[in-house]
């Protein structure tokens, strides 16, 4: 019996999947079977969105921030010594 070749799905179908399985119309056994994949795959996906999912709402902004004012200091800094 031949290998299949490794799949590498797009992260929009990743999206579609983890939705649906958040959203409980269909046990994961039932997406696994309908879309052939391993279950246990569809709950990795699950929990990654539902990890991911708090930052949407305020958690990231605050690294973004952080990084953009280290950035502008540098520039700053960058300013100043040509202006020497």
């Amino acid at each position: 019996m031949a290998r299949r070749p490794r799949r590498n799905h797009s992260q929009a179908f990743k999206a579609r999947m983890a939705m649906a399985a958040v959203q409980g119309e269909n046990t994961l056994i039932g997406l696994a079977q309908d879309f052939d994949l391993h279950p246990q795959q569809i709950k990795q996906w699950r929990d990654q969105l539902l990890d991911g999912a708090a930052g949407v709402f305020g958690a990231a902004p605050k690294a973004e921030a952080h990084s953009r004012h280290l950035a502008l200091l540098c520039f700053r800094e960058l300013f100043e010594s040509t202006l020497r």
